[in-house]
Parts: C-alpha cells; sequence; structure tokens
C-alpha cells in the first residue's frame, strides 16, 4: 500500500520509519523500542535512531497505553536504511510472535519538492498454523491497519507543514 506524504523523503523517513511514532496511529496501542545491552534490553533514548538489531515491541489492546497488557507484536529491525540521494530508504522489520510472524517493509522515497512517497507492506501469519491457512487473515487486518497508518501519517504531516 502507497501513500504520498507532504514531506521530503529524509522527513517522511524520520516520521514513518521510526516505529516509536505508530503508536500515536495505531488505535489502542504503545510501541516500545528496545536494544540489546548484554542479555537484557534497554529502551532507546527518544533522540536515538533505530538501528538494525533492535527489538520492537507493540502492544495493542483496550488499556494498552496506559500500561495493559494486550496483543504482543514483537519484531526485530533487520535493515534500517534511510533515503539517500534518489535511492530510497527501506526498513524491513521480521516479526518474532509470540503470536504474530512474518515481515513488514516500509520504503520511503522522493516524489518531488516537499513529497515522499510511503509504501508499505507486511507479510503476516499465525504462530503454530501453517502460514498458507492463517496469511489472508493476517493481509485483511494489516491492510487496513496500514491504510488506517499511512492516512494519519499524512495527515500529521499536512498539519506540520501547513
Amino acid at each position: 500500500m502507497s501513500r504520498t506524504i507532504p514531506l521530503g523523503a529524509a522527513e517522511a523517513w524520520e516520521l514513518v520509519a521510526d516505529v516509536r511514532h505508530h503508536g500515536r496511529w495505531v488505535p489502542s496501542t504503545r510501541v516500545t523500542l528496545c536494544r540489546p545491552l548484554g542479555a537484557a534490553w534497554q529502551p532507546r533514548a527518544p533522540e536515538a535512531s533505530p538501528e538494525p538489531g533492535d527489538q520492537v515491541e507493540a502492544v495493542t489492546g483496550p488499556w494498552a497505553r496506559r500500561g495493559g497488557g494486550g496483543l504482543v507484536d514483537r519484531m526485530r529491525i533487520e535493515r534500517f536504511d534511510p533515503p539517500l540521494g534518489a535511492a530510497p530508504g527501506v526498513a524491513v522489520l521480521v516479526k518474532l510472535g509470540p503470536v504474530l510472524l512474518g515481515s513488514a517493509r516500509i520504503e520511503v522515497a522522493a516524489a518531488g519538492p516537499g513529497s515522499a512517497r510511503v509504501t508499505w507492506s507486511e507479510q503476516v501469519h499465525l504462530r503454530g498454523l501453517p502460514p498458507a491457512l492463517t496469511a489472508w487473515a493476517g493481509a485483511a487486518g494489516t491492510d487496513r491497519m496500514i491504510d488506517l497508518v499511512l492516512r494519519r501519517a499524512a495527515r500529521e504531516a499536512q498539519r506540520s507543514a501547513g
């Protein structure tokens, strides 16, 4: 799924590829970005850019934003290459479970002066079942979520640009 966002490619990348922003756009979800520190995980500082090897934990549930539990979507950042010149930025996240497996890819490319094209795709299936049996259900849910996130990100970018 793609959407044009009224920001330059570098600014759109910082907005959309940094998963910490996703909690603002996905209903009832909190997102934490951590990096490995020995055998433990430590939250990343807000000013620190995500890096390959960092772990993302998105928790969705009625009280998730207030620290409550919910569906946990744990991911590892495999690739995080910002746009450079004409080359698009690419982020790849691998879903680690405990319920959802698969991957997500976010690509940000310049689309003219002051605008960027964000393309986001996910392949998701449920742990413990063959991917062919559950991927269709994951696709329906993730397509709606991606559309919502991209619409909200574009609206936020529009407000900040205007």
